[in-house]
């Protein structure tokens, strides 16, 4: 039996951490490490001291980031628990709701990690994945799967995009016809978060070449259907902690009973479940966003140019002030979309607004905090600067900007 998903994943973002921990700290160590990084470090004793004093700075950030590496994984540790120690009686539901409801509490954690792509799977298993099997499945699929996802024995993707169809859902080709008892599937699918890993996929198929949005329905994949391969690890500009995944059906033999929910109603079922994963998104947005600025506030707080620290530049308060304040919006529309959330009344429209502008003032924020930080900011030892190429993908998957700003406009009924 392979390790538990909670504790893999927890292992990954101690990894990450420690691997941080190192980099940083061959930068303030040994003379080869510190050639071997061009590390900022005193050439000899009673060197510069404003060269001395981001040393000591550099060291205080790498205890910081010790600390929160191991609060993090302490969450991760209690959200398995949280699993696994859901009373015996409990049904498969609750146990599968105990993860997603622990999961939303490790984002912010997450982001001051430096880690966040680690937590991009464990929010598509449980905020994306979860809720087709909990809203879709047979209570004999419910039986078979759901404690296994709850439990982390099972790790769950969703396969939509394809090669050549992205935001439109209605254009997926990957066909599945049903021959004795079994659906026969043919197609690619591509950018798939949690592809390597993933034991069950969530796959959006088209059983019905006459119709565009009836004939597609869900299929779930299981690991071992012959069939089906998995491509390469893609390589990206960020999020590398992160596995995503081509994912490849030659004549794959999917047992009838896989069929998740109804033949023909995928499209409904996707478009319905989608403004949660739009949320989502919103909310890993504004934590990396609120992560970022506390990172800067920190180093123009030890940073020191024309003999004072950086932060006492006006340039910099109000450069400061104008993101923190911006920040805090962002969390407050958040807040209120994830209250229409659990009271059932989160709208297409307010999902996508919330998707669009908190993936934007991301990119915004975490930007301006980089150009805060200067050269260093440009150095991959510094969590910004990994912060600032993770947050390019954001303004893209989970249906691009631009579609989210389409379905704001379609709403306010212009035509």
């Amino acid at each position: 039996m392979k390790p538990l998903l909670i504790l893999a994943l927890a292992g990954s973002v101690l990894a990450a951490g420690v691997v941080g921990y190192m980099v940083v700290s061959a930068s303030v160590g040994s003379p080869a490490a510190q050639s071997a990084t061009g590390a900022i470090t005193p050439a000899h004793p009673g060197g510069d001291p404003e060269t001395e004093a981001e040393v000591r700075a550099l060291r205080e950030r790498v205890t910081d980031l010790e600390s929160v590496v191991m609060t993090l994984k302490s969450d991760l540790q209690g959200l398995r628990d949280s699993a696994l120690r859901t009373p015996v009686e409990a049904t498969p539901e609750e146990r599968a709701q105990a993860v997603e409801n622990a999961v939303a509490g490790t984002f912010t954690q997450a982001q001051r990690a430096a880690v966040g792509s680690v937590h991009l799977g464990m929010s598509v298993h449980s905020d994306i994945c979860l809720p087709y099997f909990m809203r879709y499945a047979t209570e004999e699929q419910k039986r078979r799967w759901l404690p296994g996802l709850a439990s982390g024995e099972l790790i769950a993707a969703i396969a939509m995009t394809e090669p050549g169809t992205g935001s439109d859902l209605a254009g997926i080709a990957t066909s599945a016809v049903r021959k004795n008892g079994e659906y026969v599937v043919n197609g690619a699918k591509t950018f798939i978060t949690n592809g390597i890993n993933a034991d069950l996929v969530i796959t959006a198929v088209r059983t019905d070449r006459t119709e565009r949005h009836r004939g597609l329905s869900l299929l779930i994949v299981e690991r071992d259907t012959p069939g089906f391969q998995r491509g390469r690890n893609l390589e990206k500009i960020g999020t590398h902690a992160q596995d995503t995944a081509e994912l490849f059906f030659d004549d794959a033999r999917v047992p009838a009973e896989n069929l998740l929910g109804n033949e023909g109603e995928g499209f409904a079922y996707l478009v319905s479940n989608l403004p949660q994963e739009r949320l989502s998104i919103a909310v890993a947005a504004v934590a990396a966003a609120a992560a970022a600025v506390e990172w800067t506030v920190g180093y123009v707080r030890d940073r020191k140019a024309f003999g004072a620290p950086i932060g006492s530049f006006q340039n910099t308060r109000f450069e400061l002030a104008e993101m923190r304040t911006e920040v805090e919006v962002g969390q407050a529309y958040v807040d209120r979309c994830v209250e229409a959330l659990n009271a059932g009344e989160l709208s297409a429209e307010d999902a996508a607004g919330a998707k669009w502008w908190c993936t934007e003032l991301q990119g915004r924020v975490v930007d301006r905090c980089l150009q805060l930080h200067g050269g260093y900011g440009f150095m991959l030892e510094y969590p910004i600067a990994r912060a600032y190429a993770d947050a390019r993908v954001t303004r893209i998957y989970g249906g691009s900007n631009e579609i989210m700003k389409e379905i704001v406009g379609r709403a306010l009924n212009l035509e």
